[in-house]
């Protein structure tokens, strides 16, 4: 049968979100001749986790995420992983950078904005700790733009809406870097499968669901797939798989013949947000606003008021609140989690349980809120925000990655993971934050495990598509400097200094 014939490419890509979109475009850029597929299950690419409602929009660079700079017990902050998470961005911004340089996109001010990012805190603890942050921050050349201020009139006129009813006397911070992106990850997304359909010839197939990946016998992997528009089953065959599915990625994974997916689960929540329906409300804040999570909630439950842009529109949001299914997908079914427990990962799994008990007790929390008590919650925030001006909107799903521990037989991580065979041609991504913002230092990564003779071929190629992939900032700060200032300007950001 036509259906069943063996379709052979050099790399496929499962899933249809930002970050196979991004492997499959890199590998076409320095090599045109590579043979890719994307199979994604849904019928329109990028509505999953990249869909704009789905996520936050930040383009996370560590300028307000308190979170990444932790306070040490001898009292210093590290910044450490807040610099790694700004490199990781500007690699996104230089990427950008150059398929707008040679037109493949043309206009970049359709999915990123300049918005201001603010860390704001209350109370005279959290501002001694902001201010320490900030001065630690401020050393970095990287963070040297950033501003500080306790002063009420100077936080009026970062972020009105906040300071709207302020009693003179509360005492309260907030840093502010100029440099702050709104990223709508849907509409990049759906640019990147343009350019691969249109200039690439890359054929994406919409609701082809993977059932299976198995060895072929001929040192490659075939697919199964299904078709769901003629629901017949169709196969393919691969040198390289990359399984990029968001949440679905770790059910598939637990089918591939490879010791290393061993011990990994997956803990799924989900995300909702409060918008604003109030055009003179939403006109009053122009900024990303985070503050710290609360007492022992996660680090992806940290508060914060955003500016977001969406089909359009200038929006308001506020959140994230935490909800709980067992889908692994907002598409997905309420039977995923019961069938990733295995035997070799129900360890793992006891542990990751037995040790984050506060977790647990913050999810039942957030799942038994009504609208009064998320309304609460913004008026943290907005001290006269109207219940009615405000609605809920259901985001997307996330799967925390458990992976095996020897001592406490679990534990659960907030980032990302590249699980990969020992010959790297089997490539999965589990987990979610910062996820979108770094897909780029992601993909770069997962270049090197996969197609290590490719990099090295291309290295110039790749010095001209991402000039800072695998040099560091820190050794050629003048240099980085310029790429940024050209980044600024290609991508017309309005930080760039005219």
């Amino acid at each position: 049968m036509a259906d069943n014939k063996i379709n052979k490419h050099d790399l496929i890509c499962v899933g249809g979100g930002i970050m196979s979109a991004t492997l499959a475009l890199m590998v076409k850029l320095i090599d045109p001749k590579t043979s890719v597929l994307i199979l994604e299950k849904l019928d329109q690419v990028s509505q999953e986790s990249s869909e704009a409602w789905n996520n936050s929009g930040t383009g996370h660079s560590a300028f307000c995420e308190i979170n990444y700079t932790p306070e040490q017990e001898n009292g210093s902050v590290d910044i450490s992983k807040a610099i790694s998470i700004f490199e990781q961005f500007e690699k996104s911004k230089q990427f950008w950078t150059h398929l707008t340089k040679n037109s493949l996109i043309t206009d970049p001010q359709a999915f990123i904005h300049s918005v201001p990012h603010h860390a704001w805190v209350t109370g005279e603890q959290n501002v001694d700790f902001l201010k320490k942050r900030y001065e630690t921050m401020k050393e970095h050349f990287a963070f040297e733009e950033m501003l500080f201020s306790s002063d009420h009139s100077q936080l009026r006129k970062w972020f009105p809406l906040i300071m709207q009813g302020r009693e003179p006397s509360e005492v309260m911070a907030a840093t502010r870097m100029e440099m702050g992106t709104e990223v709508n990850f849907e509409l990049l997304t759906k640019s990147y499968f343009k350019i691969l359909e249109e200039e690439f010839d890359t054929p994406v197939h919409l609701a082809h669901e993977v059932l299976d990946v198995d060895p072929d016998g001929h040192k490659g992997w075939m697919v199964e797939a299904k078709n769901l528009t003629t629901n017949k089953k169709v196969y393919y065959d691969a040198e390289h798989i990359f399984i990029g599915a968001g949440g679905g990625a770790l059910p598939l994974l637990q089918k591939v013949e490879i010791p290393e997916k061993k011990g990994y689960g997956g803990f799924p929540v989900s995300g909702e947000w409060l918008y604003c329906t109030n055009p003179d409300v939403i006109k009053k804040h122009q900024a990303k606003v985070y503050s710290k999570a609360g007492v022992k909630a996660p680090p992806m439950s940290v508060p914060h008021l955003d500016t977001r842009y969406i089909n359009g529109k200038q929006e308001l949001v506020f959140g994230p609140f935490a909800g709980f299914n067992t889908k692994f997908l907002k598409e997905g079914s309420y039977l995923d989690l019961p069938k990733s427990i295995r035997f070799d990962n129900i360890p793992s799994l006891w542990g990751v349980f037995w040790h984050n008990l506060p977790l647990v007790e913050y999810l039942i929390k957030e799942i038994s809120m009504k609208h009064e008590d998320r309304m609460e919650e913004l008026r943290s925030f907005v001290k006269d925000a109207k219940s009615d001006d405000w609605k809920l909107k259901v985001a997307g799903q996330r799967v925390q990655i458990i992976k095996k521990d020897e001592e406490e037989g679990g534990t659960l991580e907030f980032g990302t993971d590249i699980v990969h065979s020992k010959d790297g041609k089997i490539t999965a991504l589990l987990g979610a934050s910062p996820g979108a913002s770094t897909a780029v230092h992601i993909m770069i990564e997962l270049l090197q495990i996969a197609f290590p003779e490719k990099v090295k071929e291309n290295e110039e190629k790749l010095n001209e598509i991402i000039p800072f992939w695998n040099k560091s900032i820190e050794s050629h700060q003048e240099e980085f400097k310029l790429i940024q200032q050209d980044s600024l300007k290609t991508l017309k950001l309005s930080n760039y200094p005219l």
